[in-house]
């Protein structure tokens, strides 16, 4: 979610707008699918292989946005930037939006469960909002405030480091967050995690711009990218059913899985091959909508878990459900409309001047 069509973009020459727009997009169609994983176990098997498909279809959402943030970020152009500037720009935005969408769910929360609305509840609600996040979707702002306070240390690692010493660092991850899961599931308490100190998300920011250097042909990455999907949906179906006496292991949809790295990896790839103004002067229509999205990817963010659940509470009159319609058409109408709604009422809110920088 860094920046929009800033100077270090261009430089870069990549479509940051269309890869924060696709980024956003299958972060909707992802929380679509979970909740149909939720409900699908009553409606069948092929309910919930469904909406594995669609989650497997998915996962490359985070990842994309840790990747762009790597390579808008760790450009060597910008080790000159202040600490104490960085940080100040960064964490005042999302922290404006983590205090005013938090404040948003709690109020959604009593609303929802009629929770009676007293100082204790909402003393409790606060405090558990700041550790936790206020919704599921608020653990990507914990990730963005500890991306940026590694930033500094990161950018001199990239500007002034031996390209060798950046591989090594992307190898270690790579193999770090392989190796660990996967013993894990043979042994709980392995202790081979103590080995490999370097994890979580950081590989894909680093990837982010060592993979601006990187030229693969296109028939290739399509080949990887349609591997990375069906190996999750592959291994989903070996954890479920012939590993089923390891226990049913959700390894495979997570973010730092080896086949969601692959299927991302080769996704970035692709983006950035394309042109950075995309789609271009020839359709102006089509990059005035892409350029709203991107400049709104926090709020859309913050905000859609709302809609989702209006929908599926049936807030409106009616709901969005297996009950009524085919899995196959209700996971993408509901990612589609829950998109559609939550941009338009970001986009009216950022109408008002007292809300445009509350809301991210």
């Amino acid at each position: 979610m860094e920046g929009q069509s800033s100077d270090s973009s261009k430089r870069l020459a990549i479509p940051d707008d269309l890869i924060r727009t696709l980024a956003i997009f299958l972060v909707v169609l992802l929380h679509a699918s979970n909740e149909a994983l939720q409900t699908s176990s009553v409606q069948g098997t092929a309910f919930w292989w469904t909406a594995v498909v669609y989650k497997s279809l998915s996962l490359s959402c985070v990842p994309l946005f840790v990747l762009l943030s790597g390579a808008l970020l760790l450009q060597p152009a910008k080790l000159d930037e202040p600490i104490r500037v960085f940080l100040k720009k960064r964490l005042s935005r999302i922290g404006l939006a983590f205090g005013f969408w938090s404040g948003v769910y709690l109020a959604w929360g009593f609303f929802i469960t009629k929770t009676p609305v007293t100082l204790s509840n909402i003393g409790l609600g606060i405090v558990r909002d700041l550790l936790s996040g206020a919704d599921y979707q608020f653990w990507f702002i914990y990730l963005l405030v500890g991306l940026y306070l590694i930033v500094p240390i990161l950018r001199v690692v990239i500007a002034k480091g031996d390209p060798k010493i950046v591989r090594y660092l992307i190898l270690l991850w790579f193999v770090g967050v392989i190796v660990v899961p996967l013993t894990q599931l043979v042994v709980s308490d392995s202790l081979i995690s103590a080995v490999f100190l370097i994890g979580g998300f950081i590989g894909y920011f680093v990837l982010g711009i060592y993979l601006q250097n990187i030229k693969l042909r296109s028939a290739l990455l399509y080949v990887l990218l349609i591997l990375g999907i069906v190996s999750t949906v592959f291994g989903i179906w070996l954890m479920y059913y012939p590993l089923n006496a390891l226990g049913q292991n959700n390894y495979f949809f997570d973010y730092l899985s080896i086949n969601v790295i692959m299927g991302s990896v080769a996704l970035f790839l692709i983006l950035i091959k394309l042109r950075p103004d995309w789609p271009g002067n020839n359709h102006k229509a089509s990059g005035k909508v892409v350029q709203a999205i991107s400049k709104n990817t926090l709020p859309i963010f913050l905000f859609h878990v709302i809609i989702l659940e209006t929908f599926e509470r049936g807030l409106l009159g009616f709901k969005l459900s297996f009950t009524t319609l085919n899995p196959i058409i209700e996971i993408p109408l509901l990612a589609v409309l829950t998109f559609l709604i939550t941009l338009g009422l970001v986009l009216l809110m950022k109408q008002i001047p007292v809300l445009r920088k509350l809301i991210g």
